[in-house]
């Protein structure tokens, strides 16, 4: 399971080395293709190519719909006049192809993993732009519920990696391949597998990659040199 890759294609080449050495049955993505990062275009091209199935994040759908903006929550003007920023170059370099392909996706995948029911979406069952911290999962959980059936729950959104295990539920936040904010720089993704008598288990992994390339390209392209600063950081 990946994530909020966000136009990193250093970071995305490099999971995807991660993934094809260890010879997973299939790659499937909760969103945020687009945004923040200097490669959209090169992403979403590797994505189509790879045909991994992807749910809509919200700033996909920001991009793709030409919203004013990407329904982010950000903590501070500074950072919500970078993402501004990041959001229009994007609706003005991303391909028209490309567009079309992101108002294409799904707002929710299911997948099944032996009898074992997944709902991936980017935020959480009840809004794409919602934040599902691990904190706040046992409160949330019952309302999750009656919103959605589902026995494990992938979401993104938040690019804070994280497993969270009840009795009978399992959620997971795959982190993000492209902009991690958990004070760790490397890229992340999920591994789901199934364990004894079936039970699905999942575990994050982190992948170095070359930060300086997308740093030096978010100069290059003429996006806000913080960007570049976030990523070195592994957080805002």
């Amino acid at each position: 399971m990946i994530s909020d890759i966000h136009g990193n294609l250093p970071a995305f080449n490099a999971v995807l080395a991660d993934i094809d050495r260890i010879e997973v049955n299939g790659i499937y993505c909760t969103g945020d293709l687009v945004g923040y990062g200097p490669f959209p275009n090169e992403v979403v091209s590797l994505i189509r190519e790879r045909a991994i199935p992807t749910v809509l994040g919200n700033y996909d759908d920001g991009v793709a719909f030409n919203r004013m903006a990407c329904g982010c929550d950000y903590p501070d003007p500074e950072t919500m006049a970078v993402g501004s920023a990041s959001i229009d170059w994007t609706k003005a370099n991303l391909s028209e192809e490309n567009r079309n392909f992101l108002r294409s996706l799904p707002a929710r995948k299911r997948v099944s993993l032996g009898t074992t029911d997944i709902l991936l979406v980017h935020g959480s069952p009840r809004a794409l732009n919602e934040y599902l911290y691990e904190e706040s999962i046992p409160d949330l959980l019952p309302e999750l519920k009656r919103a959605s059936h589902f026995d494990v729950l992938v979401a993104g959104h938040t690019h804070r990696p994280y497993v969270w295990q009840a009795e009978s539920v399992l959620v997971v936040n795959p982190g993000s391949v492209g902009q991690p904010r958990d004070g760790d720089p490397r890229a992340a993704y999920a591994l789901l597998g199934t364990g004894d008598k079936g039970k699905v288990t999942a575990s994050i992994v982190r992948v170095n990659y070359d930060i300086d390339r997308t740093v030096q390209a978010i100069k290059v392209v003429g996006l806000p040199e913080s960007l570049g600063s976030t990523l070195v950081r592994g957080k805002r």
